[in-house]
């Protein structure tokens, strides 16, 4: 009897330090994962910092491509553009090289060397081994807050005569169903701002603002001349019709050929324009869109020798935004048009040891330190106009001006 206890003792025991055994083991594991984890996503963090990196080096180098081009012919622009492979597939084919010169050659990949107080973190082993630029793009896209607006450069290498238009996004609202409810293309009422819905897309103001190149007249800015006008102002309201067709600017232009006229309220190619719009965003997408056809610039025939420049502003609610160029009728057999030099795409892949990460952004290219303005200035007191402008820059005025 005695031997028969001690031998169930000793089961006890072994099953006991095989339960202890497997506990020991799983915790083990467990901190290796959470260990193997961390430092996974420590290496993908300081992968996508490297590829960050490589954004920040590319959009010095597009302004560096913009300085050198607005002290330069149009054709050295090129020229430069071509050499030094601006806008190039070819990988870090444009990174540390000084604009217009052959003072430095790329590299297969650009190290990310760190030193803090003396210390060098080059063991990090951080480097973007991929960075490309690209001139041409597809589309210009946005996000705009609500009753503020966005000025779109309208240029291209090729010939355009029609603006695509498109906005909401899944972005902006809270589920993927866009709330249409009471809205026709028979009337548009406008609401007070608290009484449109969160989830509705944005009253979006268009505004086309072009001239000649070599020469125009604020006059021009006024009126509309048959076809040709130099400025053209439309309001898209968001409804329910499906099949709406291109909307020619000229037509729904909410002013009068006299600049001394006021819009008839009773004329209907006065209000605002109707789009077409979805109800549901779960295939993606945008809600709203409108096809907008260019009339000439004046002076300008076939928008020849034109600068032209789309002022977007939404009522209501901030939208995401997407403007497309097109020649002709905007079908599948229809012929789109890329942006030149208005939004490059930068594309970066970075790496920290053997984990890559990639990232794409796009950068505006256009002077945005010009304050546009967003409206009139409405004063009852003095008003002060202290600043001056220049061909290439904006000069703030002196604090001690005082209205």
């Amino acid at each position: 009897m005695n031997k028969q206890t001690g031998a169930v003792s000793i089961f006890v025991v072994v099953f006991f330090m095989l339960l202890v055994t497997v506990v020991t083991v799983s915790f083990l594991r467990l901190m290796v994962n959470d260990q193997q984890q961390a430092s996974n996503n420590d290496l993908s963090q300081s992968a996508y910092d490297s590829a960050q990196a490589g954004v920040e080096d590319a959009k010095r180098t597009l302004v560096a491509y913009r300085i050198y081009c607005s002290t330069h012919t149009a054709a050295e622009c090129k020229s430069a553009g071509d050499a030094d492979h601006i806008s190039s597939p070819i990988c870090n084919a444009a990174m540390g090289k000084a604009i217009g010169t052959n003072a430095r050659t790329k590299t297969p990949e650009v190290p990310i060397q760190l030193s803090v107080d003396g210390t060098d973190f080059a063991a990090l082993d951080q480097a973007y081994t991929c960075v490309t630029m690209d001139l041409q793009t597809k589309d210009y896209v946005g996000n705009i807050t609500a009753n503020q607006s966005q000025l779109v450069p309208l240029v291209s290498l090729n010939a355009f005569d029609r603006v695509r238009v498109e906005w909401f996004s899944r972005e902006d609202i809270s589920s993927n169903v866009v709330n249409l409810a009471g809205l026709s293309s028979s009337g548009q009422p406008l609401y007070t701002q608290g009484n449109w819905p969160i989830n509705r897309p944005s009253l979006m103001r268009a505004q086309l603002i072009q001239y000649k190149t070599n020469g125009f007249t604020l006059a021009s800015f006024d009126t509309v001349s048959g076809a040709q006008t130099n400025g053209a102002t439309m309001f898209l309201y968001p409804t329910r019709q499906a099949g709406i067709g291109d909307r020619i600017m000229t037509d729904y232009d909410q002013r009068k050929t006299d600049p001394a006229d006021d819009p008839d309220p009773k004329d209907g190619l006065r209000t605002p324009t109707a789009v077409s719009c979805v109800t549901s965003l779960d295939a993606g997408g945008y809600a709203c869109s409108s096809v907008l056809v260019l009339p000439q610039a004046v002076g300008a025939p076939n928008n020849a020798d034109r600068t032209a420049f789309l002022r977007l502003l939404p009522l209501y609610n901030g939208t995401h935004f997407k403007v497309t160029l097109w020649n002709g009728p905007v079908t599948p057999a229809g012929t789109p048009v890329d942006f030149n030099g208005v939004q490059p795409l930068i594309d970066s892949t970075g790496r920290a040891n053997d984990l890559f990460r990639r990232v794409q952004s796009r950068v505006d290219l256009f002077d945005t330190t010009f304050p546009y303005p967003e409206g009139t200035i409405n004063i009852t007191g003095n008003f002060c106009k202290d600043f001056a402008v220049t061909d290439t820059a904006y000069i703030p005025g002196s604090t001690a001006c005082t209205p």
